[in-house]
C-alpha cells in the first residue's frame, strides 16, 4: 500500500533535514523552561507574602519556600525523565493508566473538599493532586494505542475507539471532582495526538465536532459552569459576583502599563485578586512588569511549543512523535487557557500555569514531562545519526 504524503510527514522530512544535535536542542527546550521557572518563582514571592500572613503562617515566605522545594523535586522529576528511554512507556502504558485511575478514584475517595471540588489527597504535610498525572498517562496510551493501529485508522472506528475509551476511562472521575477544565484539556491534546497520527483528516474533524459538541453540553450542565459561561459572554458581567475574578484581573493588568509598577510593587495581591499566586498568577506579573514582562512569557511559551515540535517531527518511531505531540499540546494548551482566562478571552477553568503557578504536583508533572521530552530528543537524534541502526532486528 503506497504510504500518503501529508503535511505531518512532509514537516518531519524538513525537521529530520535540518537535524540538530540533541544537546544543542535540549538546551533550547531547557531555557525557556528554566526562564519561566525563575519567574514563576519571583512572581510567587510578591503573590503569596500577603496571602501567608492572612492565613495564619508566621513565616511570610511559607508559600515561596514551599514552591522552591517543589522545583527542586521537579528538577530531579526532569532528570530522571530524561534519563528513562521513551520506549519504556509503550511497554507500560496499561499500568501507568491503572495507577492513574487509581489516583482519581481515591481522590473521589479520600480526596480534600476545597471550594466545592474533591480534587486532592491530603497525606500529612503533603497534597498530591492525581489529575495532574492523568494528564500524562492519558497522553501515553493515547500515543500508544494509536501507533498500534497506525496500518488501520483508515477506518473511522478504529480512530473513534481508541479516543473515546481514553476520555470515558479518565473524564468520568474527573467530572465527578468536578473538574472540567482539565477534562477539557486533555480531551484538547488528544484531539492534537489524533491529528498528528495516520488518521485521516475527515474522520479526525467527525471526532473533534462529536467532542466539541459533547463538551459544550458539559459546559453549561451544571450551574456553576453555566454561569461562568454566561458571565463570560455577557456585555455586562457582575464584577462583584460572578465576574469578579476576571474583572479584578484585568484590573491589574491595566494597571501594570507597558513596563508595570515594580517587582513587589503589585496592589492586587493585598487580596484584591483571589488565587493571586496560582491561577492567576499571570495577572500578579502583567501588573508588576507590564505588557513588556507578559508578551515575554508568551514569547517562552511559543519557544517552548516550537521547539517541543521540531523535536517531534524529528523522531522517527511513531510512538516518540505522538508522545512528543501530546507533551507539546499539553504544556501549550495549558498555558493558553490559563492565560486566555487572566486576560478575558476564554472562561476561567482554574487550570494553573506551566512552571509559573504554585502547585507540587504541577510542578513535577510539567517538568517530569519536558524530561521525557529530552530524552526523545536524545534518543531520536541517536537513531537517525546511525541509519543502520535502525535496520537491526
Amino acid at each position: 500500500m503506497a504510504s500518503r504524503v501529508t503535511p505531518i510527514t512532509q514537516a518531519r522530512s524538513f525537521a529530520t533535514r535540518r537535524e540538530p544535535r540533541s544537546g544543542r536542542i535540549a538546551v533550547l527546550l531547557l531555557l525557556p523552561v528554566m526562564i519561566l521557572l525563575i519567574i514563576g518563582l519571583g512572581a510567587l514571592l510578591s503573590a503569596s507574602s500577603v496571602l501567608a500572613i492572612r492565613e495564619g503562617y508566621t513565616d511570610n515566605l511559607y508559600y515561596f519556600k514551599r514552591q522552591l522545594l517543589f522545583a527542586g523535586i521537579g528538577v530531579l522529576c526532569l532528570i530522571i525523565g530524561a534519563r528513562i528511554p521513551f520506549t519504556w512507556y509503550r511497554r507500560a502504558a496499561v499500568p501507568i493508566l491503572v495507577i492513574a485511575l487509581i489516583g482519581l478514584v481515591a481522590t473521589l475517595a479520600i480526596g480534600d473538599v476545597r471550594g466545592g471540588a474533591q480534587r486532592w489527597i491530603v497525606l500529612g504535610p503533603v497534597t498530591i493532586q492525581a489529575s495532574e498525572f492523568a494528564k500524562f498517562a492519558a497522553i501515553v496510551v493515547l500515543a500508544m494505542m494509536l501507533a498500534r493501529k497506525e496500518t488501520y485508522l483508515d477506518t473511522f472506528g478504529h480512530v473513534l475507539v481508541p479516543v473515546a475509551a481514553v476520555l470515558a476511562l479518565i473524564g468520568l472521575p474527573l467530572m465527578m471532582q468536578p473538574d472540567f477544565g482539565t477534562t477539557a484539556l486533555i480531551a484538547a491534546t488528544a484531539l492534537t495526538i489524533l491529528f498528528a497520527s495516520s488518521a485521516r483528516f475527515h474522520h479526525v474533524i467527525g471526532v473533534s465536532l462529536a467532542g466539541a459538541a459533547f463538551g459544550g453540553l458539559l459546559a453549561v450542565a451544571a450551574p456553576y459552569r453555566l454561569e461562568r459561561v454566561t458571565s463570560f459572554f455577557s456585555s455586562n458581567p457582575d464584577v462583584l459576583g460572578d465576574g469578579y475574578h476576571a474583572h479584578q484581573s484585568l484590573v491589574a493588568l491595566g494597571t501594570g502599563g507597558w513596563f508595570g509598577v515594580g517587582l513587589g510593587a503589585s496592589r492586587a495581591r493585598w487580596s484584591f485578586l483571589p488565587n493571586a499566586h496560582s491561577d492567576f498568577i499571570f495577572a500578579i506579573i502583567g501588573e508588576e512588569t507590564g505588557l513588556a514582562g507578559s508578551l515575554a512569557v508568551i514569547a517562552l511559551f511559543m519557544v517552548l511549543a516550537a521547539v517541543g515540535t521540531a523535536i517531534a517531527l524529528r523522531s522517527g518511531d511513531q510512538f516518540g512523535r505522538l508522545l512528543a505531540i501530546g507533551i507539546v499540546a499539553w504544556l501549550t494548551f495549558q498555558a493558553l487557557v490559563n492565560i486566555g482566562g487572566v486576560v478575558r478571552v476564554l472562561p476561567i477553568t482554574g487550570v494553573p500555569l506551566p512552571f509559573v503557578s504554585a502547585g507540587g504536583s504541577a510542578m513535577m508533572a510539567n517538568l517530569f514531562a519536558v524530561g521525557v521530552l529530552i530524552n526523545i530528543a536524545r534518543l531520536s537524534s541517536k537513531s537517525t545519526s546511525d541509519p543502520g541502526e535502525r535496520t537491526k532486528p
